[in-house]
């Protein structure tokens, strides 16, 4: 029995099985390599489902992070702290918008911003107490909670976890007509990914979120777009709305990256008028905002700027594509993505993604299927020209086998 099978053995025996990772055990990580405690060598193309966009154990968040640690950790929002104002300024700035909110995980960010949106159906646009809807698409993934998996149309989420939280109704994704047919006296919200990661990065039709924004201008209604996985350069910009114009959602959902893969960091942002509806005591967190977490997100915004990883994103992500749509099988359905966020439709006769992601660990190289047929492509976006090159004849290999 090797010492991975033990650990692996031993995480079995105690952890609930609600994951089903690949059979390996990391113990350390740099850029865009991992290490397993055997000592193999893998080129991460998972980034912990985008976290890690600055690439593993960043040497500038890091020493952020231990710089904070020495100095207080948590002081709880009942008392001001140095670290939480010039963080949350530095994301608004890169926003453009009026305020934050902080949380830790991405799930708590997104249940954030149904309360939000919630109470200014009741308060704003005066919706009658208890009937205020939200508009959600299927497919969608925001998250684990009760209020997030009610929000969900997989039934592997939803199995046996009611009863639910109401008030949230289902449509199409990239349907305006079903969002229009969908909207009524009572709607309070949109919420929507810009790209569809967990569905098997389902992008929609040019123009669609400018429409979707459009169309809640019209009604009165407001335009939630969860950015926790597309955010923070995955798909070439900043943020993935900003591939159209006019697409600028009134609030924003951002997590994982915020904070380098480091530390749990999350928020939503949003304009004065919507984050008004949040007086003191009625939403909060104990670690939301806390010192060493808005240290370690200023350094992570920092890294973003100083060193263009939303122009790489672009960049790289181009050429990944261009490399990927050279592979000559049958097996490939469809090649789709934007910036370092792209999947790998296999063919459904094929039996599924995972086992040529197990097959592509035993020759150096993380990734992860999802959405059962499609083999996601997000390495950190401080990967070279070089590394994409390794990881296509890679690929092809596999999958020409």
């Amino acid at each position: 029995m090797t010492d991975q099978q033990e650990i692996i053995d031993q995480a079995d025996r105690r952890s609930a099985h609600n994951y089903n990772p690949l059979p390996l055990v990391l113990e350390r990580g740099e850029g865009i390599w991992v290490w397993d405690t055997d000592g193999n060598k893998y080129l991460d193309c998972l980034s912990a489902y985008s976290a890690v966009n600055q690439g593993h154990c960043h040497p500038k968040i890091i020493e952020a992070m231990v710089s904070q640690a020495k100095k207080i950790t948590l002081t709880s929002r009942a008392f001001h702290n140095d670290r939480m104002g010039p963080f949350l300024e530095k994301l608004c700035q890169m926003a453009n918008m009026d305020k934050a909110l902080p949380m830790n995980t991405g799930a708590e960010a997104v249940e954030t911003a149904i309360k939000a949106v919630r109470k200014w159906g009741y308060e704003i646009k005066g919706v009658e107490d208890n009937k205020a809807e939200i508009i959600v698409v299927r497919d969608n993934f925001h998250g684990r909670t009760i209020a997030t998996v009610s929000m969900s149309s997989e039934p592997d989420y939803r199995k046996n976890f009611g009863p639910f939280t109401p008030g949230f109704k289902l449509i199409d994704y990239n349907d305006l007509s079903a969002l229009e047919q969908a909207i009524t006296p009572n709607t309070v919200a949109l919420i929507m990914e810009p790209i569809q990661g967990e569905a098997g990065i389902i992008i929609p039709d040019d123009g669609f979120l400018s429409n979707a924004r459009e169309i809640r201008k019209q009604n009165n209604v407001l335009f939630v777009l969860d950015e926790i996985q597309t955010g923070l350069g995955r798909t070439g910009k900043l943020f993935c709305f900003q591939h159209e114009e006019n697409a600028a959602p009134d609030i924003l959902i951002v997590g994982k990256a915020l904070s380098g893969g480091v530390y749990p960091v999350s928020a939503i942002l949003a304009s004065d008028e919507i984050m008004d509806v949040f007086t003191p005591g009625i939403h909060g967190s104990t670690f939301g905002g806390n010192p060493l977490g808005a240290a370690i997100g200023l350094a992570a915004l920092q890294v973003i700027e100083d060193e263009d990883l939303v122009e790489r994103s672009q960049i790289l992500g181009d050429y990944l594509m261009r490399k990927l749509e050279l592979i000559q099988t049958n097996k490939i359905v469809d090649i789709r993505g934007r910036g370092l966020f792209i999947g790998i439709e296999l063919d459904k006769s094929l039996g599924g993604a995972r086992s040529y992601c197990e097959v592509l660990m035993g020759k150096g190289i993380l990734c992860k299927e999802t959405h059962d047929h499609v083999i996601r492509l997000a390495p950190p976006l401080v990967i070279e020209n070089e590394h994409i090159d390794w990881l296509v004849d890679q690929i092809a290999k596999v999958l020409k086998d």
